[in-house]
This record gives C-alpha cells, structure tokens and sequence, in this order.
C-alpha cells in the first residue's frame, strides 16, 4: 500500500488541522492505521490508530482528548482532526498500516508538516 498524507500547514496554538492520508495500491479496508509524528531532533512516535472497520480507536496520552482519527474505506482515506494544537504538537505527520494498536507495518509514505505557533 502506497501512503500519501496531505493537509499541514501553519496554526496558532489553540486553533485547529485536519490531515489526511490517501492509499493506493493494496486493500485499504484490510489493515488498522495509525498517524505517527516526528518533531525536529527527535524520533517518529505514535499519535493514534483506528481499526480497519473504523470500530476502534486508541490515542497516545499527549493528544487523547484533541485530537481524532477516523477513516473513510470507501475513499481509501484516513483522517487525524487536530483540535486545541499546541506549539509541542509541531511535526511532521506520517500515516502507517499498524499492527494494533501503535506497531507501523511496511514502508512510510511521504508525510505532511504541521506548525503550531505560540
């Protein structure tokens, strides 16, 4: 599965994102995928994962609350909505097909920089 994510952009702290992350080349509705963020000088960790049939979320504790992911089987599309982002929320965001809840599976695709400003 090829992964496309799309959406950054800038923000001011408290203010709101939403990303996505298109897929092709595979079957999309088979697999859980999570959003993962890798912020300047630091490593790729987890943000959240949603399970294949969408039934299921599950959220790093930094962003439970604010942030949430959801999916879109029919448009081989995932989504992380981005609420009350502060300025440590700052990365880039990569989509991934997970191993549940928050192992990524395969390849990364390109990812999308988020900015959030104080």
């Amino acid at each position: 599965v090829q992964l496309q994510a799309s959406g950054g952009g800038s923000v001011q702290a408290g203010g709101s994102l939403r990303v996505s992350c298109a897929a092709s080349g595979g079957t999309f509705s088979s697999y859980h995928m999570g959003w993962f963020r890798q912020a300047p000088g630091k490593e790729r960790e987890f943000v959240a994962a949603v399970t294949w049939s969408g039934g299921s979320t599950y959220y790093a504790d930094s962003v439970k609350g604010r942030f949430t992911i959801s999916r879109d089987n029919a448009k081989n599309t995932v989504y992380l909505q981005m609420n009350s982002l502060k300025p440590e929320d700052t990365a880039v965001y990569y989509c991934a097909a997970v191993k549940w809840p928050k192992s990524p599976l395969g390849s990364w695709g390109q990812g999308t920089l988020v900015t959030v400003s104080s």
